[in-house]
């Protein structure tokens, strides 16, 4: 589990290419302080297993279910990524609840300066637009944000100066590929009203259904 927040940006060093399948070495340095052999690490937003390591680099290994649906199938050396730790029991959870599963890759429609925020616009499959809603979380390469803006098959973030200069996303312009992961929650939330229509019971015996989710707010 990740947070969204990323801790540095590495550089690929290294690809060795398969038939549907890439291993990347990538150079860090904060990151691998107190990495171990099966770590987790979020690479531009899709969790990796850390398979070797040194100092200054560690390897991953992307299977052909990454591949196929995240933009690390294109890494070459010397590319940029967000890199992320895993999240640990006591850890402040600055961003949002990340899984490091990717559902898609998402276009970049258009990168706009607004005052001293950058708003992107990002095109997605529509069969997503039920988990991408207005002041939503949503994560872009691995990065925490909130969705001022959306569509059926579209939604727009706005990236603050910090997020700006310490992410890959500032390198990024229209018509670049993205990796989207939505909100985990409103996944859980939307498998549990469409293939169960029976009501959850709580331990308190009240039914957790769509009349429960409207009357509290979490839909609308």
């Amino acid at each position: 589990m990740f947070t969204g927040l990323v801790e540095e940006l590495g550089k690929v060093r290294a690809v060795s290419r398969g038939a549907h399948s890439i291993r990347l070495t990538v150079g860090a340095e904060k990151i691998l302080a107190d990495v171990k052999l099966g770590d987790s690490i979020a690479v531009d937003g899709a969790c990796l297993t850390v398979v070797a390591f040194d100092r200054y680099n560690f390897t991953v290994d992307i299977m052909p279910e990454t591949y196929d649906r995240t933009t690390l199938s294109s890494r070459k050396p010397g590319d940029f990524v967000n890199l992320e730790r895993t999240l640990r029991l006591g850890d402040r959870l600055g961003g949002h609840i990340v899984s490091g599963h990717v559902d898609t890759t998402g276009t970049i429609v258009s990168v706009t300066p607004r005052d001293i925020a950058n708003i992107f616009r990002i095109q997605v499959p529509r069969k997503l637009g039920a988990f991408i809603i207005p002041q939503g979380s949503v994560t872009v390469d691995g990065v925490s944000l909130t969705i001022v803006n959306c569509g059926e098959d579209w939604f727009e973030v706005s990236l603050i100066p910090h997020t700006w200069d310490v992410t890959v996303l500032s390198r990024k312009q229209a018509g670049d590929l993205v990796n989207v992961e939505t909100d985990v929650l409103g996944k859980y939330v939307q498998r549990m009203l469409r293939h169960d229509r029976t009501p959850v019971e709580t331990p308190t015996g009240s039914a957790i259904d769509s009349e429960f989710l409207l009357k509290h707010g979490f839909m609308d």
